[in-house]
């Protein structure tokens, strides 16, 4: 096929490594294609926390308006970024092999430890689940908002705002700082936000169904996609965003899916975890039963009050 297939990113250096990521992948099926850099309201606004400016579409309304227009045939995101919905005549039609999903500590300074209470700790982060998730497990360490891309956020770090930065280990590995890395976080405690780790592809739904297939064949991971639906699954159920508090993780472990997640209270006090398993072709219904169960042990609660705090 002739077609250069138009790949609407954001600017930053780690959305063009993806951009670029999803290029070489339908190379590998005889594609080329183009890229198209578009600004989003969550480049322009970084003076205010993702939770205080709305989380729906903050980094995709853009993308998605070039999509509905045809300047662009697909928009690649990270996944973690998406919205648990989207928007009328969109829809997900690939994602790329999941990286490492850990949360990381990154500085410049070589003995950061976050598990030693009695040293001071301040480390930058603009994620209310990474902040909600330290006032649980590390009460001792105090928080800055950081916002803005990778580079912004280490040359803030480094300007002395903040000891170190919380961050996903993907979009450090994959920028090339991982000598900066100080700690890999455990799973169990800094379980993930949804889709942590993939590089979703986004189309509008009447885009060519000939060009869609060979997109899905050359940049779909068939593991990984089982994995995110169940995920954003999920988060769909408690209509969470980026500035709620919640967390999901799928594995797929000998043929089984084995889901968990959970929520926490924005001052920590209150965590709910909990986990399902099944067949990953029931990775739908798998997101919802967890987060049905989230809901009817206290999960509710917890996000009606978020959800109120969040409004003042």
């Amino acid at each position: 096929m002739s077609r250069i297939i138009r790949i609407g990113t954001r600017g930053s250096k780690l959305a063009l490594w993806q951009a670029y990521y999803v290029a070489d992948l339908l190379r590998t099926k005889g594609l080329e294609s183009e890229i198209v850099v578009i600004e989003t309201k969550g480049d322009k606004i970084l003076d205010v926390s993702i939770a205080k400016i709305g989380s729906k579409g903050v980094f995709t309304e853009e993308l998605e308006e070039k999509l509905a227009s045809g300047v662009i045939d697909i928009a690649v995101h990270s996944a973690k970024d998406m919205q648990s919905r989207l928007p009328e005549g969109f829809e997900l039609i690939a994602f790329t092999e999941r990286e490492k999903v850990n949360d990381i500590i990154l500085s410049h300074k070589p003995d950061i430890d976050h598990k030693d209470f009695s040293k001071p700790l301040v480390l930058g982060t603009s994620s209310t689940r990474r902040i909600a998730t330290l006032k649980h497990f590390y009460p001792h360490i105090q928080t800055v908002e950081v916002r803005g891309n990778l580079q912004t956020r280490i040359s803030k770090m480094e300007s002395g705002i903040c000891d170190a930065l919380l961050l996903a280990y993907a979009g450090a590995h994959r920028m090339g700082y991982d000598d900066l890395i100080r700690q890999e976080l455990s799973l169990e405690e800094f379980t993930p936000a949804v889709g942590q780790g993939s590089v979703a592809i986004e189309s509008a739904v009447i885009l060519d169904s000939e060009i869609k297939e060979l997109i899905v064949e050359a940049c779909h991971h068939l593991e990984s996609g089982y994995r995110l639906i169940a995920e954003r699954s999920y988060l769909r159920v408690l209509e969470g965003g980026c500035s709620i508090p919640v967390f999901a993780l799928a594995e797929i472990k000998e043929g089984h899916l084995y889901l968990k997640g959970g929520i926490v209270s924005l001052n920590g006090e209150e965590r709910l975890v909990h986990h399902v398993k099944g067949d990953p072709e029931d990775a739908e219904q798998l997101g919802e039963s967890l987060a049905a169960l989230v809901l009817a042990s206290g999960g509710d609660k917890i996000l009606k009050d978020i959800k109120s705090v969040l409004k003042k």
